[in-house]
Protein backbone atom coordinates (compact mmCIF):
# COMPACT_ATOMS: atom_id res chain seq x y z
CA UNK A 1 0.00 0.00 0.00
CA UNK A 2 3.03 2.37 0.35
CA UNK A 3 3.63 2.42 -2.93
CA UNK A 4 -0.23 3.27 -4.00
CA UNK A 5 0.06 6.33 -1.30
CA UNK A 6 2.97 7.30 -3.23
CA UNK A 7 1.25 7.86 -5.93
CA UNK A 8 -1.76 8.82 -4.41
CA UNK A 9 0.45 11.77 -2.49
CA UNK A 10 2.13 12.51 -6.63
CA UNK A 11 -1.29 12.58 -7.91
CA UNK A 12 -2.60 15.19 -5.30
CA UNK A 13 0.72 17.07 -5.99
CA UNK A 14 0.15 17.85 -9.13
CA UNK A 15 -3.97 18.76 -9.35
CA UNK A 16 -2.76 21.02 -6.35
CA UNK A 17 -0.37 23.09 -8.40
CA UNK A 18 -2.86 22.76 -11.24
CA UNK A 19 -5.47 23.83 -9.06
CA UNK A 20 -3.59 26.72 -7.38
CA UNK A 21 -2.80 28.44 -11.11
CA UNK A 22 -5.91 28.06 -12.49
CA UNK A 23 -7.26 30.12 -9.59
CA UNK A 24 -5.55 32.69 -10.99
CA UNK A 25 -7.17 32.38 -14.15
CA UNK A 26 -10.63 33.74 -12.53
CA UNK A 27 -8.67 36.94 -11.94
CA UNK A 28 -7.20 37.10 -15.49
CA UNK A 29 -10.71 36.89 -17.10
CA UNK A 30 -12.49 39.21 -14.74
CA UNK A 31 -9.46 41.92 -15.85
CA UNK A 32 -10.06 40.71 -19.81
CA UNK A 33 -13.56 41.12 -19.21
CA UNK A 34 -13.78 44.69 -17.65
CA UNK A 35 -10.99 45.89 -19.85
CA UNK A 36 -12.78 44.38 -23.30
CA UNK A 37 -16.40 46.31 -21.76
CA UNK A 38 -14.36 49.44 -21.16
CA UNK A 39 -12.98 50.22 -24.87
CA UNK A 40 -16.15 48.78 -25.89
CA UNK A 41 -18.04 51.31 -24.63
CA UNK A 42 -15.80 54.02 -24.62
CA UNK A 43 -13.82 53.67 -27.96
CA UNK A 44 -16.83 51.54 -29.67
CA UNK A 45 -13.82 48.88 -30.42
CA UNK A 46 -14.62 44.77 -30.01
CA UNK A 47 -13.03 42.25 -30.46
CA UNK A 48 -14.50 38.46 -30.66
CA UNK A 49 -10.49 36.99 -30.04
CA UNK A 50 -10.83 39.01 -26.42
CA UNK A 51 -14.76 37.24 -26.02
CA UNK A 52 -13.57 33.98 -26.70
CA UNK A 53 -10.49 34.56 -24.91
CA UNK A 54 -12.76 34.96 -21.17
CA UNK A 55 -14.74 32.08 -22.35
CA UNK A 56 -11.55 29.72 -22.62
CA UNK A 57 -10.47 30.73 -19.54
CA UNK A 58 -13.78 29.98 -17.85
CA UNK A 59 -13.32 26.59 -19.11
CA UNK A 60 -9.54 26.25 -18.04
CA UNK A 61 -10.96 27.33 -14.47
CA UNK A 62 -13.95 24.68 -14.58
CA UNK A 63 -12.37 21.86 -15.63
CA UNK A 64 -8.67 22.21 -14.19
CA UNK A 65 -10.25 23.30 -11.07
CA UNK A 66 -12.35 20.09 -10.77
CA UNK A 67 -9.69 17.79 -10.21
CA UNK A 68 -8.52 20.42 -7.51
CA UNK A 69 -12.17 20.85 -5.68
CA UNK A 70 -12.43 16.69 -5.65
CA UNK A 71 -8.54 16.88 -3.66
CA UNK A 72 -9.93 19.53 -1.58
CA UNK A 73 -12.96 17.61 -0.91
CA UNK A 74 -14.82 21.15 -1.80
CA UNK A 75 -17.69 19.22 -4.37
CA UNK A 76 -21.03 19.11 -3.33
CA UNK A 77 -22.33 15.84 -1.53
CA UNK A 78 -25.18 15.37 0.01
CA UNK A 79 -24.08 15.35 4.47
CA UNK A 80 -27.21 15.91 5.94
CA UNK A 81 -27.99 12.29 4.66
CA UNK A 82 -24.53 11.06 4.67
CA UNK A 83 -23.11 12.60 7.96
CA UNK A 84 -25.21 10.58 9.91
CA UNK A 85 -23.67 7.56 9.16
CA UNK A 86 -20.39 5.85 10.64
CA UNK A 87 -17.01 7.23 9.14
CA UNK A 88 -16.45 3.82 7.61
CA UNK A 89 -20.15 3.99 5.80
CA UNK A 90 -19.22 7.06 4.31
CA UNK A 91 -15.89 5.84 3.59
CA UNK A 92 -17.72 2.70 1.62
CA UNK A 93 -20.39 5.50 -0.11
CA UNK A 94 -17.79 7.54 -1.39
CA UNK A 95 -16.04 4.03 -2.56
CA UNK A 96 -18.56 3.26 -4.57
CA UNK A 97 -19.65 6.68 -5.52
CA UNK A 98 -16.50 6.72 -7.22
CA UNK A 99 -16.28 3.23 -9.02
CA UNK A 100 -19.72 3.41 -10.35
CA UNK A 101 -20.34 7.04 -11.07
CA UNK A 102 -16.52 9.16 -10.93
CA UNK A 103 -14.73 6.82 -12.84
CA UNK A 104 -17.02 5.77 -15.12
CA UNK A 105 -19.06 8.97 -16.80
CA UNK A 106 -15.09 10.91 -16.67
CA UNK A 107 -13.40 7.60 -18.79
CA UNK A 108 -16.53 8.03 -21.34
CA UNK A 109 -16.38 12.07 -21.62
CA UNK A 110 -12.20 11.73 -21.71
CA UNK A 111 -12.91 8.58 -24.72
CA UNK A 112 -14.89 11.02 -26.61
CA UNK A 113 -13.02 14.13 -25.85
CA UNK A 114 -9.59 12.62 -27.64
CA UNK A 115 -10.66 12.70 -31.13
CA UNK A 116 -13.20 15.66 -30.40
CA UNK A 117 -9.77 17.49 -29.47
CA UNK A 118 -7.54 16.13 -32.22
CA UNK A 119 -9.89 16.39 -35.32
CA UNK A 120 -9.65 20.27 -34.42
CA UNK A 121 -6.46 20.27 -34.27
CA UNK A 122 -5.15 18.59 -37.10
CA UNK A 123 -7.67 20.53 -39.14
CA UNK A 124 -6.54 24.03 -37.26
CA UNK A 125 -10.35 24.44 -36.28
CA UNK A 126 -10.97 28.38 -36.57
CA UNK A 127 -13.89 29.80 -34.58
CA UNK A 128 -16.65 30.87 -36.74
CA UNK A 129 -16.84 34.22 -35.31
CA UNK A 130 -15.09 36.56 -37.25
CA UNK A 131 -11.45 37.32 -35.43
CA UNK A 132 -11.80 34.49 -33.15
CA UNK A 133 -9.30 32.17 -31.63
CA UNK A 134 -8.55 28.87 -32.63
CA UNK A 135 -10.57 26.16 -31.46
CA UNK A 136 -8.40 22.93 -30.32
CA UNK A 137 -6.70 24.45 -26.91
CA UNK A 138 -10.17 24.87 -25.27
CA UNK A 139 -11.61 21.26 -26.98
CA UNK A 140 -7.85 20.34 -25.44
CA UNK A 141 -8.94 21.58 -21.82
CA UNK A 142 -11.55 18.93 -21.73
CA UNK A 143 -9.26 16.18 -22.18
CA UNK A 144 -6.73 17.12 -19.67
CA UNK A 145 -9.88 17.91 -17.04
CA UNK A 146 -11.21 15.07 -17.29
CA UNK A 147 -7.91 12.92 -17.62
CA UNK A 148 -6.62 14.81 -14.08
CA UNK A 149 -10.02 14.18 -12.87
CA UNK A 150 -9.91 10.43 -13.43
CA UNK A 151 -6.13 10.49 -11.71
CA UNK A 152 -8.04 12.27 -9.04
CA UNK A 153 -10.96 9.87 -8.38
CA UNK A 154 -7.77 7.17 -8.23
CA UNK A 155 -5.82 9.15 -5.56
CA UNK A 156 -8.89 9.05 -3.33
CA UNK A 157 -10.04 5.66 -3.76
CA UNK A 158 -6.37 4.95 -2.72
CA UNK A 159 -6.74 7.06 0.52
CA UNK A 160 -10.41 5.17 1.16
CA UNK A 161 -8.84 1.70 1.10
CA UNK A 162 -5.61 3.22 2.96
CA UNK A 163 -8.50 4.68 5.67
CA UNK A 164 -10.01 1.19 6.25
CA UNK A 165 -6.93 -0.69 6.72
CA UNK A 166 -6.30 1.29 9.13
CA UNK A 167 -3.29 3.34 7.86
CA UNK A 168 -5.01 6.91 6.98
CA UNK A 169 -7.02 9.09 9.63
CA UNK A 170 -10.79 10.04 8.01
CA UNK A 171 -9.52 13.70 8.36
CA UNK A 172 -6.70 12.99 6.02
CA UNK A 173 -9.13 13.34 2.76
CA UNK A 174 -12.14 14.81 4.43
CA UNK A 175 -12.22 18.18 5.11
CA UNK A 176 -16.11 18.29 6.28
CA UNK A 177 -15.69 15.10 8.99
CA UNK A 178 -18.06 16.60 11.51
CA UNK A 179 -21.32 14.78 12.78
CA UNK A 180 -24.73 16.59 12.00
CA UNK A 181 -25.33 17.01 15.83
CA UNK A 182 -22.28 19.00 16.49
CA UNK A 183 -23.22 21.26 13.16
CA UNK A 184 -26.35 21.65 15.21
CA UNK A 185 -24.78 22.64 18.26
CA UNK A 186 -22.25 25.08 16.92
CA UNK A 187 -25.02 26.73 14.79
CA UNK A 188 -27.23 26.86 17.95
CA UNK A 189 -23.92 28.03 20.40
CA UNK A 190 -23.31 30.82 17.90
CA UNK A 191 -27.11 31.98 17.54
CA UNK A 192 -27.14 32.23 21.70
CA UNK A 193 -23.48 33.63 21.46
CA UNK A 194 -25.39 36.92 19.65
CA UNK A 195 -23.73 39.42 17.04
CA UNK A 196 -20.24 40.54 17.84
CA UNK A 197 -20.09 43.43 20.27
CA UNK A 198 -19.38 46.87 18.10
CA UNK A 199 -15.86 48.46 19.19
Amino acid sequence: MSLLMRISRLIDAVNDVIGRWAKWLILLAVLVCAGNAIIRYTFSISSNAWLEMQWYMFAAVFLLGAPYALRKDEHVRIDVIAGRFSERTQVWIDIFGILLFLLPISLIILWLSIPYFWLSFVGHEMSGNAGGLIRWPAKFLIVAGFFLLILQGLSELIKRFAYLRGELPFHAFRKHATDPAEEVAAIAQANRSGPPANP
